[in-house]
């Protein structure tokens, strides 16, 4: 399955929001992004990003675990423009669910990153490996986060950075790469 063609059905989030979203949702969602910072650090770094990121989000608008980290996805659009993120409802896009099982499970959120042409150069969630550590060390095994977030709760500093990290691998990616810079004249 070609996933860049699922883009540009993909909403952006305040949309996307809209549409699957309840009221409540809605509110989990805001009080998350509300809570959701970036270091000076991190703005600095998000600021040298060069190349168009096209990040194609499946997720749940329900969804605890999407709630408290897709907000960090749009602050680092934020702090870089090149970074476009589109959002899939999972249950609507049932294809794109099948396409990016995890461990043979339904799981979200899942980013797909694709180059400025379509090209996929990455995929990465379900959850972070801060958030995985944190639930080992509970033994909850919880299958969907509360997405309460707490602006100082050092697990939820560490997943963004998680997924930052994620998001600067894949700009070097495209920011190296061959055909890209060629393109570029880079």
């Amino acid at each position: 399955m070609n996933l860049f063609e699922k883009f540009s059905a993909g909403l952006p989030l305040a949309e996307f929001l809209a549409r699957y979203g309840s009221d409540a949702d809605r509110a989990k969602w805001q009080r998350a992004a509300d809570q959701t910072r970036l270091t000076d650090a991190q703005r600095q770094l998000l600021g040298k990003f060069t190349r168009r990121t096209n990040v194609l989000v499946l997720a749940g608008a329900w969804c605890g675990d999407c709630a408290s980290q897709c907000p960090a996805f749009e602050r680092f659009a934020e702090a870089a423009p090149v970074v476009v993120t589109r959002y899939l409802d999972r249950d609507e896009h049932a294809d794109v669910q099948a396409e990016l099982k995890i461990n043979g499970g339904n799981r979200v959120p899942v980013a797909v990153f694709f180059s400025e042409d379509g090209h996929e150069v990455a995929r990465y969630g379900e959850r972070t490996l801060a958030k995985y550590r944190e639930l080992v060390e509970r033994l909850t095994g919880e299958g969907c986060a509360t997405g309460l977030v707490k602006a100082d709760d050092p697990v939820q500093v560490r997943a963004v950075q998680d997924w930052l990290d994620e998001f600067e691998r894949v700009q070097w990616i495209l920011r190296l790469s061959p055909r890209l810079r060629k393109i570029h004249g880079d």
